[in-house]
């Protein structure tokens, strides 16, 4: 079509011609990567050969040749140089004959012709260049491909020397086997060197696009392998070492020629223009992030500071060598200024860095440190921000490109892909997601065309960023829907092309992230500015098609319509006054951020509005309306400008007066012109003149001049109005209909509305003026005008809906303002009309039922907020009451009551309304419920929902202001006003927590506050109202619902932001089938009913016609048919039902299909299946589940409680398992484990069956959310899904190939990552809950990573599991912080916190990635130092994200800081007054008096009260708020305690009672402060009911009563009589404290016993005791003295109790306990009082009570401490008690001696060959032996008994090192030498009697016996009682071992001398013979056996003596 000559024209062609070139270079570089690609994949063994990844390469050059074609036309056309568009046109049919050559060539049976594809391939490249060329948008040029070549011939060359050695290392080899490995692997490096060669011809000219570098590098990888197996082969082959060195050295040759072209590959690429120092700027950018975000560890900013200081060196160093090369005298002076002032700036940063070293505690160092490192930052920012923004721009300018020529190639692969998806649902979404992508693309490759060619101008850099982060959402949108679709299409290639794409775009989206949030950071907020510039050259665009149209050379851009721009006209019209609002909103709040976002929204509405006003313009014939609608669309441009710039101001000035007026005038002007502008529109002209017309007819309405009658009867002009009512219902109908209609249609409809309309009012004036009666004339008037407003709003909303068609809730309204024009017409004729009773009803009920029927006929949009069950269930109600009315009106007809006839009629007129709404939601329900309909998506708001409401409160008020509204509508009226108030209320509160924009999130909260109180002000006169129907009150009623109507008009138009929107159901013809049923039998109850009350209107007349009767009961049967029809078509539509049949017949079809798979398997006939690789199964059966598990809650939600949504959700669900079973199928066909094989297929069939079951479940339930029984199968069956979701899961992860797992995990990261920019759907925690889970999750991510730095070395096969959890804990954070933004009060920590835990995934991302490459190679160390570096980013990335959660929680952290400073207070107090217990606190020098310190003490208390008010205000403020007072609180009471402790120290030593008195108030006041803190860090943020304000309510008191102590003590303390009453009542009040913290159910502080609780009473008695002292005295000293120590007393007394008792055995012992210890405290506080009473007033009768007292509370001590044993228990000892350890080692003492006993009666005497005396000996010392054991054993336990009793007695005290401790050690020592003896003597029995030892041993053994026996005597007897019966037993067996030893002496004695006298027989008697020498001899060996015994004698004496003096010392 032709084209103008204006700039739109022109903006157009250029337009067209960008996008048609980038979509020319797009697919131009798919179809060479996928030539590559099949390069590459078919170079191999053709068995290995992967079929389904070439068909997909296949795939993408048939779906882009096509694109391209249609680019190559469309640019041929557009260009201007015809021989230019013939070119390239030649071009583009050679390029198509190479594709069709290159596919030839890659048939199956013709791959073996390898040399023919590479030429093929090498000629795709070669045309493909030259089309490149002539399309101008070749960005490689021919140097950089003709290098890349030159590089892979290098390749080439040096594998071509490679071979060639290989060729020699196998001729050296004699092993043939081996020999011919070597020769396969030279074979296949030679084929990858070849297909190198060919994709670097062919890549090259598209070497800048990822897809083709991919490509290459990796054609590259897959040479590098082949050089890998052929050293791996050589040297496995050869043993000559120089052969195999000749071979390594070409390898290594080899791998240098890749590297250069890795290297080239990504030179290619490189982004320059950023000058010498980018590195330099980035290296400090990056320093000070860390520092910044290492606040609190001085050595890692220190750390940071250093390397701050290099880099900063660097860029001084670069900048100065560029100033010497700088020629301009200027240039070069402020490159040095920039350089010197950098070097201060170091210098200085310098020297902080040097201070927080020195002082690494110091947080003021480290504040210095930070400020001067941002200092460093903003002079490096200065010194290079040309050169910043220009790298910044460039990035992004290669982001937008590529992220447009993937996500172009993303839709190809989406259009590709619809014939074989099996989910019309899923490919209906992707497909309008991918139409919103393309609308993107354009704007964003304009930009970057813009942004390149005006490298300069802001405005396009502003430009670029705007598109660029305009393109994020709707590109992230279609990449999820590409991703969800893929499972369901059915052709593997397809699917491989659509994942693949989907891939590539959700990378480039996060590259595009990044670059526009950098470049959105360097190029700074331009947006106000850019804004207003842009609408500038609006209004030039305006004017110069106002001059081509007056010209007539305006023309309209091709496709153009003036019905398409009309409709985009209207609807952007409302766009416009949206951004208007929260433009207005943010520029109020002073949030110039948000501002600058409005203004840039609003210039965009705006520009699509010109465009489509010069639209309509052009496409109109009438030049005055041209002109016009110009000129109105210039003034809404420069009206626009000015309101912009209003807010400029007011947010540069927040305190400007009359600031919001003048925004809102600004606005008002804007608005009136965007008006005029719509008015201008086809059809829109004539509704105004409507309006126009009804309102000019209706100022007769206010005079008093009626028309003539002209002599008509009362009864004529009465049926004239009849007439006249019924004609302008029948309009007002067509005026309904016509509003979809042609602008013809609706100006016929409209003008014959104000006609009749017309007629109606002359009509109702006529009879008005012949009416005598005043009253009535007036009601008269009163419905006219009533008509006369509802007929305005009706061709309003028909206007409205002929505006913007598809605007939500638009059709509702007018059917609702049409219903609104029929009500005020049947009252008009309640009052006037001539019919008779019961008719006036009839006609009534007919018009109302009339006017639902347009409800039936608009089934695309929802009629109210009922659920489909909700529907059903109010049919089945409703027809019940028409059934009863139907009846009543015939039995009131046959008796003549009209009136009860007249109401029975109503009734029914009701019913029928109210059947047919819910038939309308009904079929609209069932509509979006079909699967081949696309479903709602929600926004932020339900915008249908705030129209239907706000729609619902406009009637009410109406109804309210009716004169004739009686109380019961009134009534009636104010429910529907409060249920939807409330309903826009709760919408308020839920989009607040939802939205992370600050803005929109006080608008919303500001919002609803004014319409609740709005709504308060109005339901107070609503009552008033109901009370008395007043005109005065109906008038205050009128007053309060004008401020409710504009509040919630207000709301509306806000929450109509297209960011809030939601995107509306479309329902599909095949859905609009399934509506007709419900539709229909809707239609026939209005028709039946009709035909009804038409019949009983003629009974009204004539009772008695028989045919009526016959015709009543006719259509009564015909009413109770269409009823009976409807909720059977309601019943059988329920939606989903049909749906999940299908389902379970898909799956049980996939199920037999497992079976058919597993019985293969069992017989080992399961054949591998060609299609994919193992790992291409694995990837997509991995992907697969994860989709059913991201299913199963949407299903399980979908069947509680959404019918609506339950076909599209199981439907779903279903066409997810073919693909399912089908992957796993392949994979476990490809898996060579037969284990792994039935794991494979059974949890798959689990999987299914669950799924079955969950779909059984699901349709039982139908989305029924009052089936609850259903519900409980329904969450049963989704658990048996998830459950077997995750057992798949996991036999995937731990038998799959990396790439399938990594894939699987990258993908949940990257869904996280997107997570992270979406809002919690509630938000059920505070911050301080959302922060600690975000620490606690940080800290397990950075011990993963470090975990699989680890085991990178030491297990690397467990790489895979970490990985699994650090993905997993990641999903888990993302969750976490969600919840913290949303919880977050600043939008800027908000971004940044967004923005950290982004760049955190994406590190996790890598490191994944790099685990992986560990784990496939482990002995790769370039892996691993891969891995250990992303393990460090990692770390770096948890620190910038915990530095952002801490900074959102300024509050909470500033609390926790202020509580361990107040612990160190309390702490350093406790510290004073242990000196001044000692006497040491004494005044320094110049310390000054008390008075002195008195009033910083009481000037300082003060302060503390004010900061605790502000600490309790501050729980409900901000963080900020919250710091500053804890702060403030903090620093107060620091002060304070200084100055008390000065103040103690002045009263010297002498007063030291007064000093512990100050000291302890102000450590009270320190601890309730702390306690108070802790409070109120909990209750922050929390809700006025939630108990933890209840808590910092009491904290608060406390904390004041403290205070109060402490001002008390102070003034006591200079009153020398009142100190020790002060510290009465301080004792007295911390009793009282105590009691309190004693009944309260915390539990026990301290874990003490019944015997501490014991041991507590003693104190309490001592300080009862010092109480009735001082009451006697009455001296100061003293009563301060028992007041301190009865304080202590009684606290430690109540804590040992309450601990003890909580350990008791049963609730009546502890109960007990509890109650002696509270009557307790409560005496001896009583005593306390008495003797404050007594100081006070000394009088002798209260000194008298003293005694009584006294004892009241020793009898309270002594029931404590029967209490206290009852605690204890029967068998209760106490393990540490000296007297039981003394029991202990006695009864031990005494089993040692028994054992010994035991062994001793064991032993027998040595046979002797001969029979002698000696005999009776051995027996002898055993049976002596014995008897000493026995009497040892009996004397041992006597000493026992006799301990115990004396314990029992109290003898004994239980104290450790008491005396009586250290008898019991002693009793315990001679018991253990008693049993040592005892041992010994029986050893010595025994080695005597076996003949090992000499009689002497047995005797000393029996003397140590005798000794040890003697000192337990002496022992026992000390403490005894010598009476005693045990005492007795204890000498009785001490005498008894006595007597034992010693006859064991005596015995052993005699037989020794016998034995000698034998001896000595022996040798002086015959048998000493000889000669003298003989005798001498033996007289020299006795000589020396007894010099031997006496040395043995002497060793043993010097022995004894050591052991004795040992003892001694213990």
């Amino acid at each position: 079509p032709p084209l103008g000559t204006d700039s739109a024209s022109l903006k157009w062609k250029q337009t067209t011609l960008d996008v048609s070139r980038q979509n020319v270079s797009s697919a131009l570089a798919a179809m060479l990567a996928a030539t590559a690609s099949i390069v590459t994949l078919t170079g191999g063994d053709p068995t290995e050969t992967n079929y389904t990844a070439v068909g997909s390469a296949v795939t993408t050059i048939a779906t882009n040749l096509t694109e391209l074609a249609k680019a190559v036309r469309l640019l041929a056309a557009l260009i201007p140089s015809e021989p230019t568009g013939d070119e390239l046109l030649k071009a583009a049919r050679a390029l198509a004959a190479a594709t069709a050559g290159l596919l030839g060539c890659a048939e199956p049976e013709k791959l073996e012709n390898r040399q023919a594809l590479l030429m093929a391939a090498g000629e795709m490249g070669t045309t493909g260049g030259q089309l490149l060329l002539l399309a101008g948008d070749a960005e490689v040029d021919p140097k950089t491909q003709e290098a890349l070549v030159a590089m892979a011939k290098a390749v080439a060359s040096s594998t071509a020397a490679l071979v060639t050695n290989a060729r020699n290392v196998a001729a050296k080899c004699d092993d043939q086997a081996l020999q011919n490995q070597v020769i396969v692997a030279a074979k296949q490096t030679a084929l990858a060197t070849q297909a190198l060669i060919a994709c670097t011809k062919v890549l090259a000219p598209c070497i800048d696009s990822p897809l083709c570098q991919e490509q290459l590098i990796e054609a590259c990888k897959m040479v590098a392998a082949a050089v890998e197996k052929i050293v791996l082969a050589a040297q496995a082959a050869c043993g000559d070492d120089d052969a195999l060195r000749d071979l390594g050295a070409a390898a290594t040759a080899v791998t240098e020629a890749l590297n250069s072209l890795i290297q080239g590959i990504k030179e290619g690429v490189r982004i320059g223009g950023g000058g010498q120092y980018d590195e330099a700027v980035e290296a400090i950018l990056a320093a000070t992030e860390m520092l910044f975000s290492s606040m609190g560890n001085a050595q890692e900013m220190v750390r940071q500071a250093r390397i701050l200081a290099e880099a900063t060196s660097s860029l001084v160093n670069a900048i100065k060598l560029e100033a010497e090369a700088e020629t301009d005298p200027d240039a070069r002076r402020r490159l040095l200024d920039a350089a010197k002032a950098l070097a201060d700036a170091t210098s200085k940063m310098v020297e902080a860095a040097k201070g927080a070293a020195r002082n690494p505690n110091d947080e003021q160092a480290q504040e210095a440190l930070r400020k001067a490192a941002e200092y460093l930052r903003a002079v490096t920012n200065a010194a290079a921000s040309s050169a910043l923004k220009k790298r910044a721009i460039k990035k992004l300018e290669v982001a937008a490109k590529q992220t447009a020529a993937v996500a172009t190639q993303c839709i190809a692969a989406a259009q590709g892909a619809g014939a074989s998806n099996r989910n019309d649902t899923s490919q209906s979404q992707l497909i309008n997601h991918c139409k919103a992508v393309a609308e993107q693309i354009s704007a964003l490759v304009q930009s970057v065309r813009f942004s390149m060619a005006n490298t300069d101008s802001p405005s396009a850099q502003l430009g670029l960023i705007n598109s660029s982060q305009a393109m994020i959402p709707p590109a992230g949108k279609m990449v999820a829907a590409a991703k969800a679709a893929v499972p369901t299409v059915g052709d593997q290639a397809a699917a491989l092309q659509l994942g693949n794409f989907a891939k590539a775009t959700a990378a480039a989206l996060a590259e595009l992230r990044n670059a526009s949030a950098k470049a959105a950071e360097v190029c700074g907020s331009l947006e106000i500015d850019s804004a207003i510039d842009t609408i500038r050259g609006l209004s030039r665009d305006l004017a110069e098609a106002k001059r081509e149209a007056a010209d007539g050379r305006l023309l309209p851009l091709p496709g153009e319509t003036v019905e398409s721009c009309a409709l985009e006209l209207g609807a952007t019209s409302k766009t416009v006054g949206s951004s208007m609002a929260q433009l207005l909103t943010a520029a109020n709040q002073g949030n110039e951020n948000y501002t600058g976002i409005a203004a840039r929204d609003t210039a965009n509405a705006l520009r699509v509005l010109a465009g489509a006003v010069r639209g309509v313009a052009a496409g109109t014939k009438n030049h005055q309306t041209q002109q016009y609608i110009l000129s109105t669309a210039q003034q809404v441009m420069d009206q626009s400008v000015a309101l912009i710039r209003e807010a400029k101001a007011a947010v540069e000035d927040p305190t400007a007066p009359n600031k919001q007026l003048r925004l809102a005038q600004a606005a008002k002007a804007v608005s009136q012109a965007l008006n005029q502008v719509v008015n201008c529109l086809p059809g829109q002209i004539e509704f105004d003149q409507a309006i126009k017309a009804i309102a000019q007819a209706s100022l007769a309405l206010q005079s008093e001049n009626f028309p003539d009658s002209g002599g008509a009867s009362y009864q004529t002009l009465q049926n004239n109005l009849s007439a006249s009512a019924a004609a302008l219902n029948v309009a007002g109908s067509e005026v309904v209909g016509a509003a979809r209609g042609t602008p013809e249609q609706q100006a016929e409809a409209t003008s014959k509305f104000a006609r009749k309309f017309n007629e109606l009012l002359t009509a109702g004036l006529t009879l008005a003026g012949a009416s005598k009666d005043r009253e009535s004339r007036n009601e008269m008037l009163g419905y006219l005008r009533t008509i006369s407003v509802s007929s305005s709003k009706l061709l309003l909303a028909a206007k409205a809906l002929s505006a913007d068609p598809n605007a939500p809730n638009v059709m509702n309204q007018l059917a609702a303002a049409a219903r609104a024009v029929t009500d005020a017409i049947n009252m008009l004729l309640n009052l006037c009309s001539t019919s008779g009773p019961g008719q006036k009803e009839c006609d009534n009920a007919l018009r109302n039922i009339e006017a639902m029927a347009p409800l039936l006929e608009n089934s695309n949009e929802p009629v109210s907020d009922l659920s489909y069950f909700d529907c059903l269930d109010l049919v089945i109600d409703k027809s019940k009451v028409l059934g009863e009315a139907g009846a009543h009106i015939t039995s009131h007809a046959k008796k003549g009551d009209i009136d009860e006839f007249g109401r029975a009629v109503e009734e029914t007129s009701m019913a029928v309304c109210l059947l047919t709404e819910a038939a309308a939601q009904a079929a609209y329900l069932v509509g979006i419920a079909d699967p081949s309909s696309t479903a709602a998506t929600p926004g932020l708001v339900d915008q249908a929902q705030f129209a239907r409401a706000s729609q619902a409160i406009s009637m009410a008020c109406q109804n309210l202001l009716n004169p004739a509204s009686s109380q019961q509508q009134v009534l009636a009226a104010a429910t529907v006003i409060a249920k939807h108030t409330s309903v826009l209320c709760n919408a308020c509160k839920q989009a607040s927590s939802k939205t992370s924009n600050p803005v929109a999130k006080r608008h919303f909260v500001q919002a609803a506050k004014e319409v609740a109180n709005s709504t308060a002000n109005l339901v107070k006169n609503i009552k008033a109202l109901a009370g008395e129907l007043s005109e005065e009150n109906r008038q205050a009623c009128a007053e309060t619902t004008r401020p409710l109507v504009e509040a919630v008009e207000a709301l509306t138009t806000f929450a109509s932001s297209p960011q809030f929107a939601s995107t509306p159901a479309k329902i599909s013809a095949q859905a609009r089938v399934a509506q007709q049923p419900i539709i229909q039998a809707g239609h026939n109850v209005i028709k039946s009913s009709s035909s009804l009350l038409t019949s009983a209107k003629s009974l009204a007349v004539n009772p008695k016609d028989a045919p009526t009767w016959q015709l009543l009961a006719s259509n009564t049967k015909a009413v109770t048919d269409a009823i009976k029809a409807l909720i059977m078509s309601i019943r059988e539509k329920c939606p989903g039902q049909k749906e999940c049949d299908s389902s379970i017949d898909l799956l049980n079809s996939t199920i037999n299909q497992l079976d058919q798979a597993i019985l293969a398997a069992m017989s080992q006939q399961l054949q591998p299946n060609a299609s994919s690789t193992l790992q291409g199964f694995q990837e997509q059966l991995l992907q697969s589940v994860a989709d059913v598990g991201d299913n199963v809650k949407p299903l399980a939600t979908a069947a509680k409680g959404e019918a609506e949504k339950l076909g599209h959700q199981v439907t779903a669900m279903a066409n997810l398992f073919p693909s399912l079973a089908g992957a796993a199928i392949g994979a476990a066909s490809k898996t060579t484990s037969s284990q792994l094989q039935a794991s494979l297929l059974e949890e798959t069939k689990t999987l299914a069956e669950s799924t079955l079951q969950l779909t059984y479940a699901s349709k039982e339930s139908g989305g029924n959310p009052k089936s609850t029984k259903s519900h409980v199968k329904v969450d049963e069956a989704a658990h048996l899904v998830q459950q077997a979701v995750n057992d798949l899961t996991i036999t995937l992860e731990k038998a799959g190939g990396e790439a399938g797992l990594i894939s699987g995990m990258v993908d949940e990261i990257a869904k996280a990552i997107q997570r992270m920019d979406t809002d919690l759907e509630s938000v059920d925690q505070t911050f301080a809950d959302y922060q600690a889970d975000t620490f606690q999750k940080c800290k397990t991510i950075a011990k993963h990573a470090q975990e699989m730095v680890q085991k990178s070395s030491s297990a690397p096969d467990q790489l895979a599991g970490t990985s699994r959890e650090l993905t997993t804990t990641y999903s888990e954070l993302v969750d976490s912080a969600r919840g913290a933004r949303a919880t977050i009060e600043s939008s800027e920590i908000a971004t940044r916190l967004c923005k950290s835990v982004s760049g955190l995934g994406e590190a996790s991302i890598d490191i994944v990635y790099s685990a992986a490459g560990v784990q496939g190679s482990p002995g790769d160390q370039g892996a691993k130092r891969d891995l250990s570096e992303h393990a460090k980013i990692v770390t770096e990335k948890i620190s910038h994200v915990v530095a952002a959660i801490q900074a959102g929680a300024v509050g909470t952290q500033a609390c926790n800081e202020a509580i361990a400073t107040i612990l160190g207070i309390v702490g350093d107090l406790e510290t004073t007054a242990m000196f001044c217990t000692a006497g040491a606190l004494n005044p320094e020098d110049k310390q000054g008096t008390f008075a002195e310190n008195r009033v910083n003490i009481l000037e300082t208390a003060k302060l503390l009260v004010e900061d605790t008010k502000r600490l309790v205000s501050s729980a409900g403020g901000s963080q900020e708020q919250l710091a500053e007072a804890a702060g403030n609180a903090v620093r107060t009471i620091t002060n304070e305690a200084d100055y008390v402790k000065l103040g103690a120290a002045s009263l010297t030593s002498e007063d030291m009672e007064a000093q512990l008195l100050l000291l302890t108030a102000v450590k009270d006041v320190a601890s309730a402060l702390g306690d108070l803190i802790g409070s109120t860090r909990t209750a922050a943020g929390k809700s006025v009911g939630d108990p933890a304000m209840e808590q910092l309510k009491t904290s608060a008191k406390v904390m004041v009563s403290k205070v109060s102590s402490l001002l008390k003590t102070v003034k006591n303390v200079e009153d020398e009589a009142g100190r020790g009453v002060r510290s009465l009542e301080n004792t007295i009040d911390a009793i009282e404290d105590s009691l309190v913290e004693y009944n309260s159910p915390n539990p026990p502080k301290v874990n003490h016993s019944p015997e501490d609780l014991i041991r507590s009473t003693k104190a309490l008695t001592l300080a009862s005791a010092k109480a009735v002292s001082a009451g006697n005295s009455c001296r100061q000293s003293d009563v301060t003295a028992c007041a301190n120590i009865g304080r202590k007393a009684v606290g430690e007394l109540l804590a040992s109790c309450k601990s003890a008792a909580h350990k008791a055995e049963n609730d009546d012992d502890m109960a007990r306990a509890l109650a002696a210890g509270r009557e307790c405290a409560a005496a001896f506080k009583a005593l306390l009082e008495l003797v404050h009473q007594i100081v006070l007033k000394p009088t002798h009768d209260k000194k008298q009570k003293l005694p009584a007292f006294s004892k009241e509370v020793a009898t309270c001590v002594g029931e404590v401490v029967q209490a206290a044993e009852v605690l204890k228990g029967a068998d209760w000892v106490d393990e540490k008690d000296p007297n039981v350890i003394a029991e202990t080692e006695l009864l031990q003492a005494a089993a040692s001696i028994e054992a010994a006993a035991k062994k001793l009666s064991e032993l027998q005497p040595r046979r002797k060959a001969a029979a002698d005396e000696s005999l009776n000996f051995e027996e002898q010392i055993l049976e002596a032996a014995k008897n000493i054991a026995a009497a040892t054993s009996a004397l041992v336990k006597s000493a026992t008994a006799a301990q115990r009793e004396l314990v029992a007695q109290g003898k004994l005290s239980s104290v450790p090192h008491s005396e009586d401790s250290q008898w019991s050690e002693g009793l315990v020592s001679a018991a253990k030498l008693v049993a040592t003896a005892t041992s010994n003597l029986c050893e010595s029995a025994n080695m005597v009697v076996q003949g090992h030892a000499q009689e002497e041993k047995l005797i000393a053994a029996a003397k140590a016996v005798a000794a040890s026996t003697a000192q337990l005597l002496i022992a026992c007897q000390v403490k005894a009682d010598a009476r005693s019966e045990n005492n007795r037993r204890l000498q009785m067996a001490g005498a008894a071992v006595k007597k034992a030893t010693e006859t064991l002496v005596k015995a052993t004695q005699e037989a020794s001398a016998a034995a000698e006298e034998e001896e000595a027989s022996m040798m002086t008697g015959p048998k000493v013979k000889g000669t003298v020498m003989t005798g001498f001899r033996q007289e020299l060996e006795i000589q020396e056996e007894i010099a031997r015994k006496m040395k043995e004698l002497e060793k043993a004496k010097e022995q004894l003596f050591k052991i004795r003096r040992e003892r001694g010392h213990h």
